[in-house]
């Protein structure tokens, strides 16, 4: 893609940066710190831009290392991932449903950042992303079955999990 254009191409990826982030590092000022950063690498790199193929792609990508390297450097300072996550109030019509909407949302998120991080982010960027086994592949810089595997693995994990929850 030779005219990359940062606000048609690059801006509108940018909820689905914070989505990828937010899944890794698990706090929602860090997920925004690193959007921020990506943006910013990206702009710094705007003469480099008629030698990428799929802007998408090789934006989540640098995303995902920019947030893998700040886990891994929260990790090595021992801080703690564990701080809670606020979302706005779902928009259902009534309480009861906002609040079985709400408890199902935080189980199945709290289920998910269970996950080992690459079958995280590999649920993370197929089921709620809707991303393909090879831009999966891409982004995570790993195979295309090696994306299988951790789908199917983290998806198992997810059941057990839940299945163990109802109990």
């Amino acid at each position: 893609m030779n005219n990359i254009s940062f606000k048609n191409d690059i801006m509108p990826l940018t909820e689905r940066l914070f989505r990828l982030a937010m899944r890794i590092v698990q706090n929602r000022e860090e997920a925004e710190d690193i959007v921020q950063d990506t943006l910013m690498k990206l702009w710094s790199q705007q003469a480099e831009w008629a030698d990428i193929q799929n802007i998408e792609t090789y934006t989540l990508t640098m995303c995902r290392n920019l947030a893998l390297d700040r886990l891994e450097k929260k990790e090595r300072q021992n801080l703690t991932l564990n701080e809670a996550i606020h979302d706005q109030a779902d928009n259902a019509p009534a309480p009861d449903d906002q609040l079985i909407s709400r408890q199902q949302h935080d189980l199945a998120r709290q289920l998910i950042d269970q996950l080992p991080e690459k079958q995280r982010t590999t649920v993370q960027l197929r089921d709620i992303e809707g991303m393909t086994y090879q831009e999966i592949a891409d982004v995570m810089g790993i195979t295309v079955a090696d994306v299988k595997v951790n789908l199917f693995r983290g998806r198992q994990k997810l059941r057990e999990s839940f299945a163990a929850t109802i109990r």
